[in-house]
């Protein structure tokens, strides 16, 4: 004899949903690597003053599953759920005519965080940062700036690839 068990909804102990069913057989479970985002630089090349942290302006969403990037006003993430974010960006930045350090850095509530800041060698190229983050789920945010030591330095935001220039990050833990 088989034994049915039925139920609509999981919960661990501490009351939250495991899994759900929408009593059709479609089960939904726990979102374990959300918010996350992906946000990149369209339409035009964005320039900022030499020796001074511009934050990029990444502009266009390709997805935000909780809408927790601000890709118009203030371009940072601010996830609402707390726990350990991996944050990773690039840039494409193009009119750098000397051995100046030119890079990225990444700022957590509007004072600088970490920092991926190279010698260019006067050319122009990708750079990358990434790190994980604590996040508190309510008023922590990230974004991401650029320095060069460069006169007229700017970011590209396709430098004949799509996606040159980008932002975004994911939960990996609480």
């Amino acid at each position: 004899m088989a034994s049915i068990i039925k139920a609509n909804q999981l919960q661990d102990f501490g009351g939250n949903s495991i899994i759900t069913s929408d009593g059709a057989g479609n089960l939904t479970t726990q979102k374990i690597n959300y918010p996350s985002f992906f946000a990149y630089r369209t339409s035009s090349n964005q320039s900022f003053s030499q020796n001074t942290d511009t934050k990029i302006q990444f502009n266009t969403e390709l997805y935000d599953t909780d809408s927790c990037y601000d890709n118009s006003t203030n371009y940072r993430f601010t996830p609402t759920v707390a726990g350990q974010y991996y944050i990773s960006a690039g840039a494409y930045i193009d009119g750098t005519t000397t051995s100046s350090p030119t890079g990225l850095k990444l700022y957590k509530n509007g004072s600088f965080y970490h920092s991926a800041l190279i010698y260019s060698g006067g050319l122009a190229g990708g750079h990358h940062i990434n790190n994980i983050v604590n996040f508190n789920g309510s008023s922590d945010y990230v974004e991401i700036f650029v320095r060069s030591g460069n006169s007229s330095p700017f970011i590209s935001y396709s430098a004949g690839a799509t996606l040159a220039t980008y932002f975004g990050a994911y939960r990996i833990g609480s």
